[in-house]
């Protein structure tokens, strides 16, 4: 690489200074545009704050269509279109006054325990629980076998999270001591169930496949769960079979066709990356996940929309001022960006669970799927008191899509004692909004006639609980 630019570097003392005197300001506008909401964020420029900013958005469901970012002169400036999960604009004056306080408090030290405890729970839990974090080779019924270690340990799962991409997989799975709960303390509970966890995954692991298994306490700085699943999977070496090289390659079969160019713009000291993807919710939370965590930073971008087809264009350097000159990098960093496109891309068929919470129901459930010759291919279940919900992706035995035969349904449908919602319809994960606004219809069939828990009314519910312990902007 060739140094063209200053580093980026503030000093700390500074960077506080500047935040003092010129503190961030939010503008939500909803009269400009009568299809979206337009949320304008001012404020002194740090590393990472755009993918903070991003974060806080996609964490409470909302659909980011168009983005304007600029941040050269060591000022932040980012007008976000936004809608909710169904296409409407955000009106709500109690999520208005949440998304202002948030954005100011990304900002802010000890902000992080704020912005997720609306995040429905989940994030939530990262703070409260111990995170077992498992990367691996991908096989079939390997999350069955995980969480019956976990049920024979004692251990009871409040939530899970995993994705599968390229033969690799990576879980987040958040654990307690039994139902009555609490923290796991005892360093030597802990160090034998991380044991046991590893004899599972390390148990078909073929010739120079390797795994890993870790622990770690609660902690009110743990990063963002989507955000670690996607470190996990690029330390995990999954993309490192995504061959696309430009616009003219097409990835092979069952990827998502995502195209990737990368130039370089000498005289302005900047390298251009260019991006063509399917549209879908958090698109953009996962492209500058990529970027930041490889320690890039995003001077300028834009991006937008066009149907199901999504355009994306940054102005980079290296944290430490440099452009991508070296082959090496740039066959890196493109091939980091497809894979972190790609592994939010589910493939299987579509389940929404809802069911009454009790030990050993993760359990219970991957296994009699393992039984009846499906894989999962991707998780993500939480629980909210005496509930779990959440979406699981099947498959079958080679990782295509099946019909599930309803006799397997009715055999779950007894372990659970609650109600499997069917899917079909695009097969994004968090592909909710997606479905909406690209008026998809999406087809239900209901397994047990019941009301549905419902992850965005329990948010909206809590919002205006939660906003009254903020203060004025």
């Amino acid at each position: 690489m060739e140094t063209v630019y200053q580093p980026y570097y503030v000093d700390p003392q500074l960077e506080l200074l500047i935040e003092r005197i010129y503190p961030p300001r939010v503008c939500i506008d909803n009269d400009t545009f009568q299809d979206c909401t337009l949320v304008k964020v001012d404020s002194a420029n740090k590393h990472g704050i755009l993918l903070e900013m991003v974060q806080v958005l996609t964490d409470l469901d909302l659909v980011i269509s168009k983005s304007y970012i600029s941040s050269d002169g060591g000022w932040f400036m980012d007008v976000f279109h936004v809608t909710d999960q169904f296409g409407n604009k955000v009106t709500d004056e109690s999520l208005i006054h949440y998304i202002k306080q948030a954005l100011c408090a990304s900002r802010r030290e000890g902000s992080s325990r704020i912005i997720r405890t609306c995040n429905m729970g989940k994030e939530l839990l990262s703070s409260e629980h111990t995170a077992a974090e498992i990367t691996g080779i991908d096989r079939p019924g390997l999350l069955s076998e995980i969480f019956a270690v976990l049920v024979e340990l004692g251990c009871n799962v409040t939530a899970a999270v995993a994705w599968t991409h390229h033969k690799r997989a990576a879980s987040i799975v958040y654990i307690e001591e039994g139902w009555n709960g609490g923290v796991i303390k005892d360093p030597k509970r802990l160090a034998h169930v991380q044991e046991q966890l590893e004899n599972v995954v390390d148990a078909h692991n073929g010739q120079g496949e390797t795994s890993s298994v870790k622990l770690t306490a609660p902690s009110t700085g743990r990063t963002h769960t989507e955000r670690r699943l996607h470190q996990l999977m690029y330390a995990n070496g999954d993309y490192e079979q995504c061959r696309c090289r430009d616009h003219s390659e097409i990835c092979k079969k069952n990827c998502t066709p995502t195209h990737v160019g990368i130039e370089s713009c000498k005289e302005k000291g900047y390298s251009i990356i260019n991006i063509k993807s399917r549209d879908r919710p958090k698109l953009l939370f996962d492209t500058v996940c990529a970027l930041t965590d490889l320690q890039y930073v995003v001077f300028h971008a834009a991006v937008s929309s066009n149907g199901t087809v999504a355009d994306q264009e940054y102005f980079i350097r290296h944290k430490g001022g440099c452009i991508l000159d070296s082959e090496s990098e740039r066959k890196r960093l493109l091939q980091a960006l497809i894979a972190a496109i790609e592994r939010r891309v589910s493939h299987g068929l579509r389940l929404e669970l809802d069911a009454l919470n009790r030990m050993g129901l993760l359990s219970d459930i991957t296994r009699v799927f393992r039984e009846n010759g499906f894989s999962i291919s991707t998780i993500n279940v939480g629980t909210n008191g005496e509930r779990a919900f959440g979406s699981i992706f099947v498959t079958d035995a080679s990782g295509y899509e099946v019909d599930v035969d309803p006799q397997v349904l009715e055999l779950v449908l007894k372990e659970i004692g609650g109600s499997i919602a069917v899917v079909q319809g695009p097969s994004n994960r968090d592909d909710r909004a997606s479905s909406s606004r690209a008026n998809q219809g999406t087809k239900v069939t209901r397994v047990e006639d019941k009301p549905r828990f419902s992850l965005g009314n329990l948010l909206w519910s809590q919002l205006e609980r939660l906003s009254s312990n903020f203060g004025s902007v």
